[in-house]
This record gives structure tokens, C-alpha cells and sequence, in this order.
């Protein structure tokens, strides 16, 4: 292959990564394997000199998706040029005094206050436009809402979640399928929710890096005076160490010690020079500022042999493989089994049993596997399930392929089903763990969902088994008594259809007025236009209703339960067949997700850009020449500002 072709194949695999990983919160390559594609692109760039539109290289992040309204950032937000050479780090510093800081793995977030109140939170986007995520940032854990200075500051920081919240939050998913692959993953999720409720329940917390402006402050031309600054306006500041070329080294070495202890994930350091000037006066690349530098860990690898791959099935029939070989140190703690993920990224290793592979961990924290130096290809994925024995099958979707067991009566699959219907924001029903579950089930007594709510039935049987009695059967019942008077979207939410969270739900009932035979009879594209939703659910929604199994369990679920209305503030639909675009900042509704909610409570409808199908565009700034501004104008939309569209229509 030449060197060009070579460079377009690298280009869109990293292109595709990175839109799995940003904008789909999937995983199909691993950290290692991106950074070692990228690298060689870089090389071959610079050996033939040709740069192809598009590549990775002079790209940066991902674009914002449809379901957050998109802003513009004010200044541009570069990526950082970085290095695994703790000399070349050392270099950049030299006889300047630098910040060195964390470089925290999280999703990078920009502030923007005025009078001292928290105004906006934008998310970077891809550099030039990011999505607006105020209302979530409203619920971070240690975000001031208010500070003492009252001229107009912007910072950037970095929004986080730590390992232990991590953990906390993965082992509540009981299917393993669902399961977050890393702090970085789930917190992307958390910060673009459309329902701050969650973001709330993750513990999102957000560490100040970069001070952009604060009117009337004067920091004497230093950095570290801007960060101090920060901390006195309430701001958690990265951690950092102030030093020269030839402090580096060991600060460096500092650093790394305290990974292993942190609670909050990094994938290296930050170098910038405290002179502010000198830092701006040395320019920027096309994709790089010159006044910071990244340094990314090098990776401790480690040689070993693939012992067995263990397939792990959920309740949505996905087998999970993951690796198990020959115990190995790394980073101070012997390491012997890593989640392989998926068939494709299996398939992509050539992995077989025996061969010789090496190991690493993802930000010195999640074990995983870097290449396979044999590359057998020998391993057999099964055709069986290991739980049931029924018939296993890879399926593709999205370009991923996994495996999947095709008994719908498989004892793993009906077990963590029914875990997830009894769960907490599912039907709610204390006393079913797991464990009695699989009692329940095994025993014949629980075969589909109606089940759960007839267990007098097997009253005397369920008092003798090792761990009932009289007691917790009174209270089990107590508790099934409670879960009968229910909300739609519980129900919706506790049937386990995929792609489908406690948010869909309700966003799904809301749209149908929780009308059940509604929601049945919806198609995948009426369903795909509800905010929020979106074409792959809607597919998951449409197909889950099309099978006569799950609605003849449907309906004798819905035989057992008592539905509440959810109730929903009257409003006239006074907006229907209007179309509106909200920009700019607000002033009498906290956010453009309570402007855009009033408008769909009326019947109207909230989109992100300016057509000929808009009907008028809200914005403060009527006389503004923002582009939307201008567009609106050509278009002959109407433009209003707040007050204008209160006055008119509320």
C-alpha cells in the first residue's frame, strides 16, 4: 500500500473512533492502539508533506450532537501538541518557569459569568461550537453558582467523574452490556443529558484549568495568579507544581506516584508557561497553541500469554468476552483478566489461546490489551451460550459486531431482566435481590413479569426457602402491594427494552399522553422525531412492540397494575405549527431548556438552526449581527426578543 493510501485508511479509522467514542459513547478501539494509529499519520504526514482534508491531525474533538442547543465559542479551543518524552517536556520549559498540571480525562466545559452569577456552560464541541449544557453544570458538585467578582469572567475547566462514583454507578447496572468502559465515557453521557436529574445523581465535579477572561483584574502577567485568583472565586483548581526545565523531571516523577492513589482520572500532564505574554507571543500552530505542551504517560506494557476468553452473557442476550491470561504487575498491582469489549475489536486482535499479547492500563487504571504479537486468529467464538446452551449468533449493529444468545428463555437473560424491573426507578420492589430472583425463577414460580405480582400463589413454598420466612415474605408482599400503583413510564422503562433509560421513558409517555396502545402502535420514524429520542431508539422501541411475546407479557402486567396519570400543567396550545430557534443568553427563564419546554407545552417546536420553516427566532440582542441574526433577516423570520415573545404569546 503507498504512503497516501495508507494515510486515508489511517485518517478514517481514526475519524471513526473517535465519532464512536465522543458522539456515541462507545468504544471500538483502545486507547493505545488511537494513539499508536495517530502517531504513524503524523509521521507519514511529515515525510510526504501532505496533509489530506480532513485528518485527525488538524481536526479537533467532536461535533455537537442535535439534542443540546450549539453556541459558538467566543475564542477558539485548541488541542494541545503533546509528547511522551520527559526530556522533550523539559525542553519546551527551559529557563521559563512553567505550570505543570494535570491533565484531567473528563469532557472540557466553559464558563461564563456575569454580575456574579453562573450565566452559561458550554461544552468544547469540536473547538469552535460547542453544545449548551447550563442546566447540568447548575448540578456539578462544587461549581460556584455565585462569585464575588462582579465583571464579566470566563474560565475553562475540566467536568469529572471519579473512580469511586465510577464503580458506584457501574455496579448498579446489572447488565453488563449497559456497564460504563471508563470514567471519561461515563461522564460524557452525564454532562450532555437532557434531564439534569441524572447529571445530578452522577456526581459530575469540575476542576478549573484555564482562566480566558475577568474584567478589571489585573494578575501581573502570571498564570499561577490567575489560578490563585480562581481558587478565591470558589473555583477547585488542578492540582499543580511550578517549576523550570530542570525541575521536571522530578515533578514528573511526583506525579506519576500519586496516580495510582487518585480518585479522578488523568491520562498525563499539562505544561504552560506562567508568562503570560511570552506564551501568546509565540503563536499558535493551525491545531496548537505554542504556550502549553501535553505530556501523555508512557504506557507500563507488559508480555504475557492469553490463557481463556470467558463470555459473560446479560440480560439483553449480549455475551461479553473477556480476556484471561498469565498474572502480570503492572502499575503496582498484578493484573490477570481485561474486558475485550466486543467481537470486532476480538476480531481486529486476531486473538487465540496461547498466544503472546501485552497488557497495559488505560490511564495507569483499566486494564487492557495492546497488541498480540502472535496474532493466531485461532480463538473460536461460540455458537453456544454458556449459561443456557441455547443457540449463540453475532449480530452487527452500527458497524460493531457482538455476540448474542438467541433463547429468550435463557436463565442468565431472565435473571438480570428481572433485576432491572425491580429495580429502584424501574417498579421499585424492596426484598428481590439477585439472589432470590434466581430462587424464584429456578423454582417456576416467576416466569414472566405478571408473576412477581401473584407470588401468593407459592406463599407456603416461598416461606421455606433458605433465607425467607414468615417475615420477609409480609414484607416482600408489602412491597409488591406498593409497586402496583405505578406511572406508565416505569412501566416502560422496567420492561428492559434496549437503548431505552428512566428519562426515554418519560420523554416517551410524556409525547403519547400515556396512552400505552399509543406508544405500541408508533413507529421507529414517529417515534425518531421526539426530542430526544432519536432513530435508534425509536428502531429499539418499534421492534421490542413488535413481538407477540413481550405484549401478551405486557398486557398481563398491565392486568396486575394500577396506572397514575401523570400530571401534566394544562397549557393552551397556543404555539401549534409554530417553529422557533432560541440564541443567545436569557434573562427571564434560567435556561434555553425552560424557553424551549414552555414552547412545546404550548405545541410549538424548538430547532437549532434558522430555515424558511422558522418562524421567528428569539434572541435578546435583537440588533445583533450574529450569524442567525443575519439569516433570520434574509429569510424574513421574524426576530423577537424575550420580552417580545412573553408579551405575545404566554
Amino acid at each position: 500500500m503507498d504512503k497516501i493510501a495508507r494515510m486515508r485508511e489511517l485518517g478514517e479509522q481514526l475519524r471513526e473512533a473517535s465519532r464512536a467514542y465522543y458522539q456515541e459513547d462507545r468504544e471500538i478501539m483502545s486507547n493505545f492502539e488511537y494513539d499508536k494509529r495517530y502517531d504513524e499519520l503524523e509521521a507519514l504526514e511529515k515525510e510526504t508533506g501532505v496533509v489530506l482534508a480532513g485528518s485527525p491531525t488538524v481536526t479537533v474533538g467532536y461535533e455537537a450532537v442535535d439534542e443540546l442547543p450549539k453556541e459558538r465559542h467566543e475564542t477558539p479551543m485548541l488541542s494541545l501538541d503533546k509528547t511522551k518524552d520527559v526530556e522533550e517536556l523539559a525542553a519546551f520549559a527551559g529557563e521559563h518557569e512553567v505550570l505543570l498540571s494535570w491533565k484531567l480525562d473528563g469532557l472540557t466545559v466553559v464558563l461564563t459569568y456575569l454580575d456574579g452569577t453562573l450565566q452559561k456552560a458550554v461544552t468544547r464541541g469540536n473547538g469552535e461550537i460547542g453544545e449548551v449544557i447550563t442546566n447540568n453544570a447548575r448540578v456539578f458538585r462544587n461549581i460556584p453558582l455565585t462569585i464575588p467578582h462582579k465583571g464579566e469572567t470566563i474560565l475553562r475547566g475540566e467536568a469529572v467523574i471519579r473512580y469511586s462514583d465510577f464503580e458506584r454507578i457501574n455496579e448498579e447496572i446489572e447488565d453488563e452490556a449497559a456497564k460504563y468502559k471508563n470514567p471519561r465515557n461515563l461522564c460524557s453521557g452525564s454532562v450532555r443529558q437532557l434531564n439534569n436529574e441524572i447529571t445530578a445523581r452522577r456526581n459530575v465535579y469540575f476542576y478549573a484549568f484555564a482562566l480566558v477572561k475577568a474584567d478589571g483584574v489585573g494578575f501581573e502577567n502570571s498564570r499561577e495568579k490567575q489560578f490563585l485568583w480562581m481558587k478565591e472565586q470558589g473555583f477547585d483548581v488542578v492540582e499543580y507544581k511550578k517549576v523550570k526545565g530542570d525541575g521536571v523531571a522530578e515533578a514528573v516523577r511526583a506525579f506519576a506516584e500519586a496516580v495510582a492513589s487518585n480518585d479522578f482520572p488523568s491520562d498525563g500532564l499539562v505544561s504552560t508557561y506562567d508568562d503570560i505574554a511570552y506564551g501568546q507571543s509565540l503563536g499558535r500552530t493551525a491545531k496548537f497553541p505554542r504556550d502549553s505542551y501535553a505530556f501523555k504517560w508512557e504506557d507500563e506494557v507488559r508480555e504475557t500469554t492469553l490463557l481463556d476468553m470467558e463470555w459473560s452473557p446479560s440480560r439483553t442476550g449480549l455475551i461479553n468476552p473477556v480476556a484471561i491470561f498469565e498474572p502480570v504487575e503492572l502499575e503496582g498491582t498484578t493484573v490477570s483478566r481485561a474486558s475485550v469489549h466486543n467481537v470486532s475489536i476480538l476480531k481486529a486482535l486476531k486473538l487465540g489461546i496461547g498466544d503472546r499479547i501485552t497488557v497495559y492500563k488505560a490511564n495507569m487504571i483499566i486494564p487492557q490489551i495492546a497488541e498480540n504479537l502472535t496474532g493466531s486468529g485461532s480463538l473460536k467464538i461460540p455458537d453456544r451460550c454458556p449459561v443456557c446452551g441455547g443457540e449463540a449468533r453475532v449480530q452487527k449493529t452500527n458497524d460493531v459486531e457482538a455476540l448474542y444468545c438467541m433463547n429468550p428463555d435463557c436463565q442468565a437473560r431472565k435473571i438480570k431482566a428481572f433485576t432491572l424491573f425491580v429495580s429502584r426507578d424501574a417498579m421499585n420492589i424492596d426484598g428481590l435481590s439477585e439472589m432470590t430472583l434466581e430462587k424464584l425463577i429456578g423454582r417456576g414460580f416467576v416466569r414472566e413479569y405478571a408473576d412477581l405480582f401473584r407470588l401468593g400463589r407459592y406463599r407456603d413454598e416461598i416461606v421455606e426457602l433458605d433465607g425467607f420466612g414468615e417475615k420477609s415474605y409480609e414484607n416482600l408482599e408489602e412491597s409488591v402491594e406498593r409497586a402496583r400503583h405505578t406511572t406508565l413510564s416505569r412501566v416502560v422503562y422496567s420492561l428492559g427494552i434496549p437503548n431505552i433509560g428512566a428519562a426515554n421513558a418519560k420523554a416517551l409517555c410524556r409525547e403519547f399522553g400515556d396512552d400505552l396502545d399509543r406508544l405500541r402502535a408508533a413507529t421507529a420514524e414517529e417515534l425518531s422525531g421526539i426530542s430526544g429520542i432519536g432513530g435508534v431508539i425509536g428502531a429499539s422501541v418499534e421492534d421490542y412492540f413488535a413481538d407477540p411475546e413481550h405484549n401478551r407479557w405486557v398486557d398481563d402486567l398491565m392486568a396486575e397494575l394500577q396506572i397514575e396519570k401523570t400530571e401534566e400543567p394544562d397549557e393552551e396550545r397556543t404555539l401549534e405549527g409554530k417553529t422557533f430557534v432560541i440564541t443567545g443568553s436569557l434573562t427571564h427563564f434560567a435556561n434555553r431548556g425552560e424557553l424551549k419546554e414552555l414552547i412545546e407545552r404550548k405545541g410549538g417546536k424548538v430547532t437549532g438552526s434558522v430555515t424558511s420553516k422558522t418562524s421567528f427566532l428569539i434572541n435578546n440582542d435583537v440588533s445583533s449581527g450574529s450569524s442567525k441574526n443575519k439569516k433570520a433577516k434574509e429569510l424574513g423570520v421574524g426576530i423577537l426578543s424575550e420580552q417580545d415573545f412573553l408579551d405575545r404569546f404566554a
